[in-house]
């Protein structure tokens, strides 16, 4: 950032909340517990969607309380379409672990699921 007064960072600070709430409005962001959660609302597998989230400088949503289930279910009754979560099956048969570490500290699956059929 370049410039010499704090009227720089007043408007930066403006041009930010302004953006926030235009994505807000066409429905691209929500928000929960201090965190951002994003979407472009484009189609694309799950490869192409982690490492969208890496260029846009995030990682793939992985909820970890209530809260930021319903952040990504907003998107997903938005968009009437599944999502890709930042989750996959461990070793041991029917359990999964988040991408970056080795245990789910929140699950919130249906009765039965996940069984790979949409539905969990």
């Amino acid at each position: 950032l370049a410039g010499n007064g704090n009227g720089d960072i007043g408007q930066l600070e403006y041009r930010i909340s302004r953006l926030e709430g235009v994505l807000l409005l066409n429905k691209m962001i929500t928000e929960s517990g201090g965190k951002i959660f994003a979407t472009s609302g484009k189609t694309a597998d799950f490869n192409g969607t982690v490492e969208k989230c890496k260029e846009a400088g995030g990682s793939i949503a992985i909820p970890r309380n209530p809260g930021e289930n319903d952040a990504i279910l907003y998107f997903v009754k938005y968009f009437n379409t599944y999502a890709y979560l930042g989750i996959k099956q461990s070793l041991i048969p029917g359990k999964f672990q988040p991408l970056n570490s080795a245990w789910l500290s929140y699950t919130n699956w249906y009765p039965n699921e996940p069984s790979g059929g949409g539905e969990e």
